[in-house]
C-alpha cells in the first residue's frame, strides 16, 4: 500500500469518528512523529560522535589503577 493511499484511509476513519478518538489519533500521531524525530537526532548524534577525534586520547590513555591498588576485592 502506498503512503497516499494509507494517509487516505487514515483519514477517512479519523471522519468516521468521534471528536475524542480523533483527538487521540492526533496525539498518538504527534508521539509517534516525536520519537522519530528523537530518533534521527540520536542517530545523526552518533554519527558525528563516530566520526570525531574528540576522545580518540582514551585510547592511548594510561590505566591510571591496577587490580594491586585495591584494598578490598569483591566477588560478584
Amino acid at each position: 500500500m502506498t503512503k497516499k493511499a494509507i494517509i487516505e484511509r487514515t483519514v477517512k476513519a479519523i471522519h468516521q469518528l468521534p471528536e475524542d478518538k480523533a483527538e487521540e489519533i492526533s496525539a498518538f500521531a504527534d508521539f509517534v512523529i516525536k520519537q522519530y524525530e528523537d530518533h534521527k537526532l540520536i542517530e545523526a548524534i552518533q554519527q558525528v560522535t563516530a566520526k570525531s577525534d574528540a576522545f580518540q586520547f582514551l585510547e592511548t590513555e594510561e590505566d591510571l589503577y591496577k587490580l594491586s591498588d585495591l584494598k578490598e576485592v569483591y566477588n560478584g
